[in-house]
């Protein structure tokens, strides 16, 4: 077996401690993404109707991982390099209910003004040719270390449940078999991508049913208070006879 000989301790340690740098930038990067999504969830939860978020699912790549794409790209072996070339290290997925939330969440990402849209693929409105869909952002977010500011790359991926599932189950398949998919399993599944599209149309065409119905329902809004972490809705004309009696 080859070893490494090491004639300059300090340079090892300066090499360790920057790929160490290097890489939980990425990890605070995550960090601070998921702070950002996490708020915009509870500001729907609490102060409007309706939250479009689902699910909210983080990763980030090995270094393993990395050294594979950087072959694959044929780019150079070096930390600047990767960090110009690689954008989804750090990588974050949405789940939402209807598309309309998908393209909502996605505007209201890139209305953050300290955010940078690096790249957008819309794979919704032109889906791959294997039938997946799914919104990508590419956004770089400053992460604030002791002694600099990095710009650090995020990959968004933003879809509904529908496209979630079915991409879940397509990476399954294609593990399953090795990445050599039969050609008839790879027809049926673009087919079941088609109806997994068939079936968010419906179900969002069903929710504006709903909320037109809603519109029109012509029962008195209830006044949504907070107790002990316990929902209560109350008629609003309840509580000011209440506030009145009181004073």
């Amino acid at each position: 077996m080859d070893k490494l000989r090491i004639d300059n301790i300090a340079q090892l340690k300066a090499l360790k401690k920057e790929l160490t740098r290097f890489l939980i930038s990425y990890k605070f990067a995550l960090d601070e993404m998921n702070t950002r999504i996490n708020i915009l969830s509870q500001e729907f939860q609490y102060i409007h109707d309706y939250n479009p978020i689902e699910h909210v699912k983080s990763r980030l790549k090995s270094p393993e991982s990395i050294l594979r794409k950087v072959y694959a790209k044929g780019c150079e072996l070096s930390l600047a390099a990767i960090k110009e070339n690689i954008h989804d290290i750090a990588g974050i997925r949405i789940t939402c209910s209807f598309v309309s939330d998908v393209y909502k969440v996605s505007e209201l990402l890139q209305q953050q003004r300290d955010l940078k849209v690096i790249k957008i693929k819309d794979y919704i409105k032109e889906p791959k040719p294997n039938g997946y869909r799914s919104l990508h952002l590419v956004v770089e977010i400053p992460v604030f270390m002791s002694d600099r500011a990095d710009n650090v790359c995020v990959e968004v991926q933003i879809r509904t449940i529908a496209m979630d599932f079915w991409a879940s189950l397509e990476h399954k398949i294609y593990y399953k078999y090795g990445g050599q998919v039969p050609q008839q399993l790879l027809a049926e599944l673009k087919e079941a991508a088609e109806q997994a599209a068939q079936l968010d149309a419906k179900m969002e065409y069903i929710s504006q049913e709903v909320d037109k119905i809603k519109k029109n329902n012509t029962e008195p809004e209830l006044a949504e208070i907070l107790i002990a972490d316990e929902r209560f809705f109350i008629p609003p004309e309840f509580i000011r006879l209440r506030l009145n009696s009181d004073n």
